[in-house]
């Protein structure tokens, strides 16, 4: 292996992330992402989650009042209340989630970050 090997820094500005709604975001219509809907999370400990087993009951964080969230690809864009449809769940929408910008190390809103899972 050569010791004389330079590579170039990467600058996340000079090739930035842009789409647009008429333009770029067309092109990703078609990909397929994971749509989920959590109902709730809780935490405990390993020792705990080891004794779990048929039977079991565990109980989440979230009231059985409350709507559950729709996840994409693990990030929430959507809640709901969970319906029955022909035997099957389903989520009728009763709030779309907008965007709400993360921070980036400048301490600058990063416009095409989404909101963190709750």
């Amino acid at each position: 292996m050569s010791d004389d090997l330079q590579l170039d820094a990467f600058d996340p500005a000079a090739a930035p992330l842009a789409l647009t709604a008429t333009g770029d975001l067309e092109r990703l219509t078609d990909v397929t992402v994971e749509l989920a809907v959590e109902v709730g999370r809780t935490f405990m400990t390993l020792g705990d989650a080891l004794s779990l087993g048929p039977g079991s009951v565990v109980t989440l964080e979230r009231l059985a009042d409350k709507p559950v969230d729709l996840l994409i690809n693990g990030r929430p864009i959507a809640r709901g209340e969970v319906v029955v449809i022909d035997e099957q769940f389903g989520l009728r929408l009763t709030e779309v989630i907008g965007a709400v910008p993360a921070a980036t190390p400048a301490g600058d809103p990063d416009p095409h970050a989404l909101p963190e899972a709750a």
